[in-house]
Formats: structure tokens, C-alpha cells, sequence
């Protein structure tokens, strides 16, 4: 099959590329960089631009769309590139796609679409995870409260079922992708596999930006020989997925798209639950560094917890993860290609 992988150059499209064509999948890369190696024959230029998608989508049969603005944004100033690149870009995409008769995607979603994850009150059973205040966070309470009790909340695995509820401006970007290509599965006959992505770790991972997140900035301060800085009290929960496991759920889900007119989201992710602390102890183990420092310091726009239930990808889809995370680390630390 040839299949389009938009920001197939990037951290996770080169992977995506990788096992696609591994699979004897013949594949074109759409990316505003060109990267050396990749096993693909490469167009370069931008998703916006109407006329590089017809000319990368031609003798397409589906299409792997990665190409975003990532990370949590600086302020509201972000709100123009963020929604330009990813809902537009995601808007031209789509109709070049049906010009085309492409009928068949794979969205790179994220799990930020949920803002928080599950929760559920002792007392009153499950319930909404409202947006923290600052005078809690302030005083060192980090657990989101019961609306009802005011006790703290237990987090829960969530599922692809939760409503959306996004709390940053590219959490409402990677929404508006997910409700275009519904929209475009209805009215063209398309299907869609929506890949909800957990926090991507691995090889390549990029330095400092905010898509690369915790484990970026943990391993930057030890290659400093300086601890990590840990937020809040480090207990935050987070599913840490590698990224060839999440090439592999591409594969998984290009093989069994869902019904014609139609959109299905899965979670990727290990499927295990660890804390942000768990991870800037495991680099500090993995790299001889100094152990990592509890700060208490935070940032009001996080999350508390939010950790994926991966039922739905491995029951329909057969797909499970492979990559330890102990050796997924240890390969991070030893890569001198990435974090800078």
C-alpha cells in the first residue's frame, strides 16, 4: 500500500516511516525538512499549501497525518500558529484527501484532549476533575478536590469514552483535528483511526521543547551533571510509551480501520502507571546522575494525572507494547543524537 505520512521527518513520523515501509508498505513523507535516510521518497513543503497535498497524495491509499505545532504553548499570542498549523493545515489536508479519494487515516492525537484524566470520590463515586486553583497549588495541595466533598480525588485509568474537556491551547488544536476528521468521515465515506498518544519517550527525542516534555528536560540537566528538577511532589501520574511502540499501534491500526463514514479512537500507551518522579529517578539511574530534587514548584496550566487505558488497541487491534522502559531509558541516555 503507499501511504503519506505528513511530519514523517520528525521524532515520531520517522519511526512511523520505519515500520511502514519494514511491512513492504511504499511510503512518501510530506515535511517541511528533509531527513536523511529515511526509507521514503520525500516532499518537502508545507501541509497548508493545497497543491503539495494533491502532489504528495498521488496513487496514496492512506495517509498517517503527524505534521502539528506541538507542546503546551507559550501564551495566548500561540493561539494563531498553533490553530494555523494544525487545524488548518488538517482542514487542507482533508479536502486534498478527498479530492484524491482517499478514504483511509490515522490522526496523531494526544491524550491531552482529555485535560485531566478519570477520577473518583470515596464518597460520591466518580466525578469531574475541576481546573485547580492557584492558592491550592500555592500551598502544596495538588490533588484535584471533589466538587461535592471537597476531598482529594483518586485517579483512575481513562478511556476513549471520557469527554473532551481541552485545557491548553494545543490540547483545543489536536480536539478541532479530531472533530475535522469526523466531520470529513461522515460527508466523504472516510474512515479514521484517532491515536490518542500517552507521553512518547525514545530515541531522537528533542531538546528542551515542551513536545518532548519531562523526560527531555530531566536528562538535559543531567548531562549538565545537575538533578532534575521534579514539580509539584513528583507523584503526578503518567504513562510513558516508547516510540516504536507507537509505530507499531500505526501499523496495528492502518490494518483495521473502522467502518466507512466513520471515526474510532484508541489510547496508546504502555498501559502502566508511573509518576513523573518515577521517570527523573529512572534517568538519574540510568545516567549516574545526581538523584533528582522535589521542588513543589508548578505550573498552573498541568495536569494532575492522567494515565491511559489501552484496552480498546489491544483488544481490537491486537496490538500490545514491547519496549522495557528500564532498557527504553538507558537507549535514551546513550543517544547522542538526542535532547542536545
Amino acid at each position: 500500500m503507499r501511504v503519506l505520512v505528513t511530519g514523517g521527518a520528525g521524532f515520531i513520523g520517522s519511526p512511523v516511516v520505519e515500520a511502514l515501509a519494514g511491512a513492504g508498505h511504499e511510503v512518501v513523507v510530506l515535511d517541511r525538512h528533509e531527513r536523511a535516510g529515511l526509507p521514503a521518497e520525500q516532499v518537502v513543503g508545507d501541509v497548508r499549501d493545497a497543491e503539495t497535498c494533491d502532489r504528495a497524495l498521488r496513487g496514496a491509499a492512506a495517509v498517517c497525518h503527524l505534521a502539528a505545532v506541538v507542546g503546551m504553548g507559550t501564551d495566548l499570542q500561540d493561539l494563531p500558529a498553533y490553530a494555523g498549523t494544525n487545524d488548518l493545515g488538517t482542514a487542507v489536508l482533508l479536502a486534498a484527501m478527498h479530492r484524491a479519494g482517499v478514504g483511509r487515516l490515522l490522526l496523531a492525537s494526544s491524550m491531552v484532549v482529555y485535560g485531566e484524566g478519570a477520577y473518583a470520590c470515596p464518597q460520591h463515586g466518580p466525578a469531574p476533575a475541576l481546573p485547580r486553583r492557584e492558592a491550592d497549588l500555592a500551598a502544596g495541595r495538588f490533588e484535584p478536590a471533589c466538587p461535592h466533598c471537597v476531598q482529594p480525588l483518586l485517579p483512575r485509568l481513562v478511556t476513549e469514552d471520557a469527554p473532551a474537556d481541552p485545557r491548553s491551547v494545543y490540547a483545543a488544536t489536536k480536539a478541532a483535528q479530531e472533530m475535522l476528521t469526523a466531520a470529513w468521515a461522515r460527508g466523504g465515506g472516510g474512515r479514521a483511526a484517532l491515536l490518542r498518544f500517552h507521553n512518547v519517550y525514545g530515541p531522537g527525542l528533542p531538546h528542551d521543547t515542551p513536545y518532548a516534555g519531562v523526560a527531555a528536560i530531566f536528562l538535559s540537566a543531567l548531562r549538565r551533571g545537575e538533578a532534575p528538577r521534579v514539580f509539584e511532589d513528583g507523584a503526578q501520574r503518567r504513562d510513558f510509551v516508547h516510540v516504536r511502540d507507537v509505530a507499531r499501534a500505526h501499523l496495528a491500526a492502518l490494518e483495521a480501520l473502522p467502518p466507512a463514514g466513520t471515526t474510532r479512537a484508541y489510547n496508546v500507551g504502555s498501559g502502566t502507571v508511573r509518576t513523573v518522579g518515577d521517570l527523573a529517578a529512572g534517568l538519574a539511574r540510568v545516567t549516574g546522575g545526581p538523584p533528582p530534587v522535589v521542588t513543589g514548584d508548578y505550573r498552573l496550566g498541568d495536569v494532575r494525572h492522567v494515565t491511559a487505558d489501552s484496552a480498546r488497541l489491544r483488544a481490537e487491534l491486537g496490538w500490545a507494547p514491547e519496549e522495557d522502559f528500564e532498557a527504553g531509558l538507558r537507549e535514551l541516555a546513550e543517544d547522542v543524537s538526542a535532547v542536545g
